[in-house]
């Protein structure tokens, strides 16, 4: 969708920081060119060639909260690996445990110390007591869901009009125009029809979430507190309180996916906001660098779990096979990550300092929208904030994606980066790590005013 009127000046625009991106980055665009005899793309992941520019920058090192290119240019990283790093680039606490987890072995099939003490942290932070862990939140929402398959009987799962949990299956589902659930544009080989597994309502939609757990097909709600892949979306007051008492009402398990909204606080908007999941999911962030998940339960849930599983005669439950887990989950590497990244680096005490320079951010953004009449609006959730083009903040998904423009969007994001910023792709959102200055938000500040000046002034 076109939101911004005049087209020919967008395109100067994008067509002179094209030419800008490829006088600036030879070295990336060599590295690009030999990849591309193996990769498609030149990428490991297809996703990774929708950045903006001919290519995709190629990174030499990182640190904190910049890192630096093969071009030899320095950036401020406001994308942070969405997520993955936003408790900023090798983090000093962080790389000194993997260094020695790794020298003493980093994978065994066995439990080493710091997966109990990584639960008890996390239990601390989100007031739920049973841990798992995984490599990705993506496979705790799958292992989630099957647990609540389980524990229910049920078939079904409920979620939110343009929510992301990552590649999970029932979740690659959305409403078309006639309300009906479907597969999401471009989703590759669904393996059954959408509606067979899935039931989509509108974030913030109480009668129509109320009327779908109504029926007790839904074994589990799987949402996140405020939407942001889709562009922040923060829910009304009440709401969450409302859905708890939906779930309790219909004996439907409430999965609260944290991943991406960890920016809130040190227990995520569960905590902050005093929400009671009965599963809450995060990923990404707490692995200081490497690949980790988890997720927490009630002790009310894993008893039903238990209660429900098959036993193999000998008092152990049998889930080697069952569909749940794999090889490296839990690996010795991944816990020894978990364990100093939450006790030594996303600590408590460093959420004020980062939640204030996305405050410095917000304030930045939103002062050159008034400043040069542009019809956007920007929101801020903990440590991460972002600008939409629309007028006022969506109150659910469609009104968010109806506001995208993905031209517009891709000459703001290529403009940050010939400027040495770089924003997260897909969407507008900047996210501020333990390491990220005011002078690395003042820089963003300038460059968006520029920015925007060249569109509207």
């Amino acid at each position: 969708m076109s939101v911004y009127g005049d087209r020919a000046r967008l395109t100067t625009l994008w067509d002179a920081e094209r030419e800008l991106f490829r006088a600036t980055h030879p070295a990336s665009g060599e590295l690009w060119s030999r990849a591309s005899a193996h990769l498609p793309g030149g990428v490991p992941m297809l996703w990774m060639s929708k950045w903006p520019g001919d290519w995709p920058v190629y990174v030499e090192e990182a640190s904190g909260a910049h890192f630096r290119c093969a071009d030899g240019i320095d950036y401020v990283d406001l994308c942070l690996g969405d997520t993955g790093a936003m408790v900023g680039h090798a983090p000093e606490a962080a790389v000194r445990a993997l260094t020695a987890r790794l020298t003493a072995g980093s994978t065994f099939m066995l439990p080493t110390e710091d997966a109990a003490i990584a639960a008890e942290t996390l239990s601390e932070r989100f007031g739920l007591p049973e841990w798992q862990f995984t490599l990705s939140a993506t496979d705790a929402n799958r292992h989630v869901l099957r647990y609540a398959r389980q524990a229910t009987g049920r078939r079904k799962v409920l979620v939110i009009d343009y929510c992301y949990h990552g590649t999970v299956d029932e979740a690659y589902a959305t409403l078309d125009g006639d309300g009906r659930v479907v597969s999401r544009r471009r989703n590759i080989g669904p393996p059954v029809p959408l509606d067979e597994t899935t039931v989509v309502v509108e974030f913030d939609d109480l009668p129509g979430l109320e009327a779908a757990l109504a029926t007790r097909e839904v074994a589990a709600v799987l949402i996140e507190p405020a939407m942001t892949n889709i562009g922040i979306v923060l829910p009304s007051p009440g709401w969450h309180d409302a859905v708890r008492a939906a779930c309790d009402r219909t004996g439907t398990v409430l999965v609260i996916d944290e991943t991406h909204t960890l920016s809130a606080g040190p227990g995520g908007m569960t905590a902050r906001d005093g929400l009671r999941p009965d599963v809450v999911v995060v990923g990404k962030t707490i692995g200081g660098g490497v690949p980790a998940g988890a997720w927490g339960m009630t002790r009310e849930l894993a008893d039903r779990v238990r209660a429900s599983l098959d036993w193999d005669g000998e008092g152990r439950e049998d889930l080697d096979v069952g569909g749940v887990g794999g090889t490296l989950a839990g690996n010795a590497l991944s816990m020894a990550g978990i364990r100093a990244t939450l006790s030594e680096v996303l600590t408590p005490e460093v959420y004020p300092g980062m939640i204030a320079r996305a405050t410095e951010w917000t304030q930045g953004v939103q002062a050159a929208i008034d400043r040069l009449g542009a019809p956007w609006q920007v929101t801020q959730l903990g440590c991460r904030a972002e600008y939409s083009f629309r007028p006022t903040p969506p109150r659910n998904g469609q009104e968010a994606a109806d506001a995208d423009d993905f031209a517009l969007q891709q000459y703001l994001h290529l403009h940050a980066l010939n400027r040495g910023i770089l924003m997260t792709p897909f969407h507008n959102m900047a996210l501020m790590s333990p390491a990220t200055t005011s002078a690395d938000v003042e820089r963003h500040t300038e460059a968006f005013h520029d920015a925007v000046e060249a569109l509207y002034g």
